[in-house]
């Protein structure tokens, strides 16, 4: 007897496959990995609903749209760098990893990013942080610093290469030729342009030595100039030690930077003409106060001069002007008589300064120097002379001694002819010629000059 099988929609005779279980927490893992490898950067529009904020700092909310939701959060470190704050009904563009959430079996979106979307949520988020900052007090006017009339040195944050530092150049070389500008490069529309525009704030306060900087670009859409309204530029703007001046967009276009620096410029060649005030206008000016000045003066004084002589015609004046004639003559003869003594003392003293003059002449040191000189000058002519005369007594005397000596000295006598001999064998005068024998060495003193010679023979005397 055979059995059959049933048959459940597989082939006759296949055999049931076999069964793969999985928990819940393992299926959620396999969709937990696919679901945030898949979707680890993505982009969502949607509208903003179920706001909530917890104490911790993050921001709970959902996305939706006419279809669907899905729940999104941000992480309190994420929420600090959001450019706006997200309320319900707010239309957004959230950027942000897709997890999973396994204790509830839901999945959400992790949001590092919200921007608003349309220009409606642009203008939401503009009027939200100009309400927040407002409050905290950086649009105050007290806050705000002067510019100083004529700086040394600017600093421009902008782009290099758009239109706008062409005509801030132009219009401060046209006033000014000799200021220093320092120009940082910056993105001014799109993504990053904040950060860069907050980099060349920080880096030209960092500097030092500006008097003033200029953030600048050219008009644009409300999505072209958002970069401004960045509330890290606000930030910036509101830190720099240097006085700031905003000229963003054209005369009708504001920004949160508007209300947050020094200054705000309708345009950047007007916050050029603001910064440096014409040479010729400054001058213009000076001069005429000069006038205003002078011809107040001028004025004031004609004024005096009438109340004066108004006061002074009056009758009550009259005997008092009368008495003061009378001190006024006596003054005068004072005058006159102190003048009067003046010169009797004065030509007293020219006489007694003549007298000490003329004792002074006296005994006066260069004259009785020149009479002591000429005195010593007798007295060394008279001593000179009585020296020579004694020298030249002296010097006869010795010429008589010295003709008396050369008639008694011995080489006169050899000059006769006479010649003194010596034996070099003792050394003594020779007078007799009796001790000498032949061959005795004697030596010859002449008049002029000695000879040696051997005795030969002796003769008798």
């Amino acid at each position: 007897m055979q059995q059959k099988g049933l048959d459940f929609g597989g082939a006759e005779g296949a055999r049931p496959a076999r069964r793969t279980t999985l928990t819940v927490g393992e299926l959620t893992d396999r969709i937990q990995g696919v679901l945030e490898t898949d979707f680890v950067d993505v982009w969502v529009e949607g509208e903003v609903s179920n706001l909530k904020l917890a104490a911790s700092g993050h921001v709970y909310f959902s996305l939706k749209d006419e279809r669907a939701q899905i729940k999104a959060v941000v992480w309190r470190s994420d929420a600090r760098l959001l450019r706006l704050r997200p309320r319900d009904g707010m239309k957004v563009l959230a950027r942000g990893t897709l997890r999973v959430y396994p204790p509830r079996g839901e999945y959400q979106l992790s949001v590092q990013v919200l921007e608003p979307l349309g220009k409606g949520s642009l203008a939401f988020a503009f009027e939200e942080l100009k309400e927040r900052l407002g409050r905290e007090g950086l649009f105050d006017a007290g806050r705000k610093r002067p510019i100083p009339l004529l700086p040394r040195r600017i600093g421009v944050v902008t782009s290099p290469t758009g239109a706008v530092i062409r005509d801030i150049l132009r219009v401060l070389s046209a006033r000014y030729a000799n200021l220093d500008v320092l120009v940082y490069p910056a993105r001014v529309q799109g993504e990053g342009a904040a950060a860069e525009i907050v980099q060349g704030l920080r880096a030209l306060a960092r500097l030092g030595g500006l008097d003033v900087i200029v953030v600048a670009r050219g008009g644009g859409s409300l999505e072209d100039l958002w970069a401004f309204n960045e509330e890290s530029v606000a930030r910036a703007l509101a830190a720099s030690p240097v006085p700031t001046i905003c000229a963003v967009g054209h005369e009708t276009d504001f920004t949160i930077a508007d209300f947050v620096a020094d200054l705000r410029a309708p345009t950047p060649s007007a916050a050029a003409e603001r910064v440096v005030r014409a040479k010729e206008d400054l001058a213009a000016r000076i001069g005429a106060l000069e006038r205003r000045r002078d011809a107040a003066l001028r004025l004031t004084l004609a004024r005096t001069r009438a109340r004066v002589g108004a006061a002074t015609a009056h009758r009550v004046f009259a005997a008092e002007q009368g008495r003061l004639r009378v001190k006024a003559q006596r003054v005068d003869e004072i005058v006159r008589r102190a003048e009067r003594g003046l010169r009797h003392r004065r030509e007293q003293a020219r006489d007694g300064l003549r007298r000490l003059r003329e004792r002074l002449d006296a005994f006066r040191w260069d004259r009785q120097l020149r009479s002591g000189r000429e005195r010593l000058g007798h007295r060394s002519d008279r001593l000179r002379a009585l020296v020579g005369s004694a020298v030249d007594a002296r010097r006869a005397r010795l010429s008589r001694a010295a003709a008396q000596l050369g008639g008694l000295s011995p080489l006169a006598v050899l000059g006769r002819g006479y010649a003194l001999v010596w034996d070099e064998g003792t050394g003594t005068l020779v007078r007799d010629a009796s001790p000498l024998a032949p061959g005795s060495r004697i030596r010859v003193r002449l008049h002029r000059g000695a000879l040696r010679a051997t005795v030969e023979s002796k003769e008798p005397e």
